[in-house]
C-alpha cells in the first residue's frame, strides 16, 4: 500500500521532462505564492523546505508535501495527473507549463482496511 500514484498521461509528461531536464523533484506547497498544485523542478534547482514531508516517489522522482497539507492528506490516496493548460505558458515555475500542461492532485480517502495496512507497512 502506498500513499501516492501517477496517471499514465502524467507519466508521459514526467518522462519528457526527465529527458529535457534530468533528475526532477516534486513539491506541493500550502502557500499562497506557490499555490497548492504540485510543482515540478530540476532536482538541483529546488531546495526542499525542512518542514516538508516526503509523501513518496513518482517515476523515480521524490514527491514532497507541506507538513500542514500532509496533515490534511494523510488519510488520502493521492494521484498526480496532468491537464492541458496552454494559456498558462510561462506563468508558473513548474517545468510542465512550458509543455502546455499543469500537474494536478486528485485524492480519495483510504478505506479503513487500506489505512490500517498502510500504517503497518510504514512501521517497518
Amino acid at each position: 500500500m502506498k500513499r501516492l500514484d501517477v496517471t499514465p498521461k502524467a507519466v508521459e509528461v514526467i518522462e519528457k521532462l526527465k529527458a529535457l531536464h534530468g533528475e526532477l523533484v516534486f513539491n506541493q506547497s500550502g502557500g499562497c505564492c506557490d499555490g497548492t498544485a504540485p510543482m515540478c523542478y530540476e532536482k538541483g534547482d529546488f531546495y526542499v523546505p525542512s518542514r516538508n514531508v516526503k509523501m513518496g516517489e513518482i517515476c523515480g522522482c521524490e514527491f514532497f508535501i507541506d507538513k500542514d497539507q500532509f496533515e490534511y492528506f494523510k488519510h488520502s490516496f493521492v494521484t498526480i495527473d496532468v491537464k492541458e493548460e496552454k494559456a498558462a505558458f510561462g506563468n508558473s515555475f513548474s517545468l510542465e507549463i512550458d509543455l502546455g500542461y499543469q500537474f494536478i492532485t486528485k485524492s480519495r480517502i483510504f478505506t479503513d482496511e487500506e489505512y490500517k495496512q498502510l500504517l503497518k507497512e510504514e512501521e517497518k
